[in-house]
């Protein structure tokens, strides 16, 4: 495989705040890459310097030449009164062609507009028309038009639909270019990557890559920071006793043991570092349950509603209790918000009635973010007057509050507008904790967040005492917090109800399939138990020797895993993830030989 992008020692600083600094990394033909990492690690800010819109501040990025490079952003810029076939057909502008090979290129964009189901909206339709998920087709479009070696993806799933991005999974995964995808979406990601970087200080030289999808990465992942941990705590140890050495006074400080007291200050130096990269801060997430939450919150009695001669949905009937956690899945446009704003009140049903209870508060997470000002400070966003927010009946010192959504001090002070997509979703997160609800709407709350959030997330909405009404279209995160999961029927007629997310991929595959190759679902198979085999009572010839020899093949394992744990301590490892991971990798599966090795000498004993 060549390398398209060699990128060395690069660094790149945002006003006197570093993003990152001495990263080093390739890209290689055939490489889909997932590129993940904590709000504001600089993610967007790498991706512009690979797509040549932004220079670093030091290092170098070598491209292969003639690369060509597409660039598909997080929110898409389009030229002013832009159409749907003019937007393609910019992919192409830059291409010194002749007449024949310009004919080829008019042939691919033709191509384009079918492969992404774009030929309903015609050439001439204005851009600014469309939703935001055909305004993310249309751009990914033009970069593709451009016939890329590479492709580099930011948040691609972010106002696309569930639909939608099953379809752009298939796109990626059997892209014949390479890529690379910042995306939170953990399903998505799992799905097309074949190599995972995550950009986070946490890590030596600020960046860990693990070649597999995003499963093979969370376990190695893990391995290493055990390994880091372990390897704080020891030195912390080591540190310990060389400085009790040093206190016992003159006779430690002679010049003859001057090499030990620079090791000594070496260590030091050596566990601050560790210390600063174990930290493990998250965002802290509690939003308050309204004082009074009556069982039943809202209960809709075959509603319906239709705007001139379209009808969205009709005949649906629910009820929101205290305790439901209610996901909305569905295309864009099949009537997802129309349901929310007719059951929330904010419109009327054109038939059926909807039921509030007289306690019923609402706090809702919307988002487009205009609930942000961008031109408001992050403090004033939160505390228009004064320096403290009113929190759980108390005073909360601004300050204090802003820490728990992991603002620092000099962000306080930050335009909205400057802030990146994940740390505009934490503000309005921390805007939505100081209003008291039974019923919390969360639209698209997941876009941005990085992964220790949505995992804190996720948690915080389990717990909380009211009703949730979810809409995302991150799939594992409905599949983990929803109760249950709800689609509008293709008619519009019914509300689908499903255990849960693969229960809906079932049906939604079924739904979309030649009607030749339509079936009922099939119901699942019955739980076969397997009896218990039962013991002999004497052990046989082969299974004595076996017995005999348990106790030393166990002390041999146990050497060997302690062999290997003191190597995952040598220092020239620490710095070298490769060959520490395979360490931590061969520990992990020594413990597994001696964990089945003492089930088995138990099984032996007790026959």
């Amino acid at each position: 495989m060549s390398i398209l992008v060699s990128v060395h020692q690069v660094a790149k600083a945002f006003a006197a705040r570093p993003l990152f600094r001495a990263l080093t990394f390739s890209i290689e033909e055939g490489d889909h890459i997932g590129l993940i990492g904590p709000n504001g690690a600089g993610k967007s800010t790498l991706l512009r310097i690979l797509a040549s819109q932004m220079s670093p501040d030091d290092g170098r990025v070598t491209f292969q030449r003639g690369l060509r490079v597409g660039f598909l952003e997080q929110d898409p810029q389009f030229s002013a009164g832009a159409t749907v076939g003019g937007t393609i057909q910019e992919g192409t502008e830059h291409l010194d062609v002749d007449e024949a090979a310009a004919k080829i290129l008019e042939a691919r964009a033709e191509e384009l507009i079918s492969k992404l189901q774009l030929g309903h909206l015609g050439q001439e339709t204005l851009v600014e028309s469309l939703s935001g998920g055909w305004k993310k087709r249309v751009a990914l479009a033009r970069e593709l038009a451009r016939a890329p070696d590479l492709l580099l993806l930011d948040e691609p799933t972010n106002h696309l639909d569930v639909e939608s991005i099953l379809w752009l999974e298939q796109l990626i995964a059997n892209a014949r270019y390479a890529t690379l995808t910042i995306t939170h979406d953990r399903l998505f990601l799992n799905r097309v990557s074949n190599r995972i970087l995550e950009l986070d200080p946490r890590h030596p030289g600020g960046l860990l890559s693990v070649s597999g999808d995003y499963a093979q990465f969370l376990e190695i992942r893990g391995q290493l920071i055990t390994a880091q941990e372990q390897r704080e705590v020891i030195l912390k140890n080591t540190l310990r006793r060389e400085t009790e050495w040093l206190r016992q006074g003159a006779k430690a400080r002679t010049t003859k043991q001057q090499a030990r007291i620079q090791r000594a200050g070496d260590l030091k130096e050596e566990v601050a570092d560790l210390q600063l990269r174990n930290q493990n801060r998250s965002v802290r997430i509690d939003f308050q349950s309204a004082e009074r939450s009556p069982k039943k919150l809202i209960a809709a009695k075959n509603i319906s509603k239709s705007y001139e001669k379209h009808q969205v949905f009709r005949n649906i009937s629910l009820t929101l209790t205290a305790g439901k956690r209610l996901g909305l899945l569905g295309r864009n446009g099949c009537g997802k918000s129309t349901l929310i704003r007719v059951l929330l009140g904010i419109e009327k049903p054109t038939q059926g009635e909807v039921e509030h209870s007289d306690q019923l508060a609402v706090a809702y997470f919307d988002q487009t973010r205009q609930a942000l000002d961008p031109t408001l400070t992050v403090s004033k966003t939160l505390c228009p007057r004064g320096d403290t927010v009113d929190y759980r009946g108390g005073s909360v010192h601004i300050r204090s509050y802003l820490d728990r959504f992991l603002f620092t001090k000099d962000q306080m002070d930050f335009p909205v507008g400057k802030l990146s997509g994940g740390e505009q979703s934490r503000l309005l997160i921390a805007q939505l904790m100081l209003t008291q609800a039974n019923v919390l709407v969360l639209d698209e709350p997941t876009n941005d967040l990085d992964m220790a959030t949505l995992n804190v997330l996720e948690d915080c909405l389990k717990e909380f005492q009211g009703a949730v009404i979810l809409v995302t279209h991150d799939r594992y995160f409905m599949d983990q917090v929803a109760t249950q999961i709800c689609a509008l029927s293709p008619a519009g007629d019914e509300l689908l109800s499903f255990a849960d997310l693969s229960q809906w991929e079932q049906w939604h595959s079924q739904i979309n399939a030649s009607p030749a190759k339509r079936s009922a679902p099939s119901a699942p198979a019955p739980t076969q138990f397997e009896p218990s085999p039962s013991k002999p009572k004497k052990l046989s010839f082969k299974e004595q020797r076996e017995f005999d020899s348990m106790e030393s093949n166990i002390q041999k394992a146990e050497s060997d895993l302690a062999q290997l744990t003191s190597e995952s301590q040598r220092p020239e490892l620490q710095s070298n993830a490769i060959a520490l991971t395979q360490v931590t990798r061969d520990m992990a599966e020594k413990q597994a030989e001696i964990d089945r090795l003492y089930e088995r000498w138990s099984q032996l004993g007790g026959k």
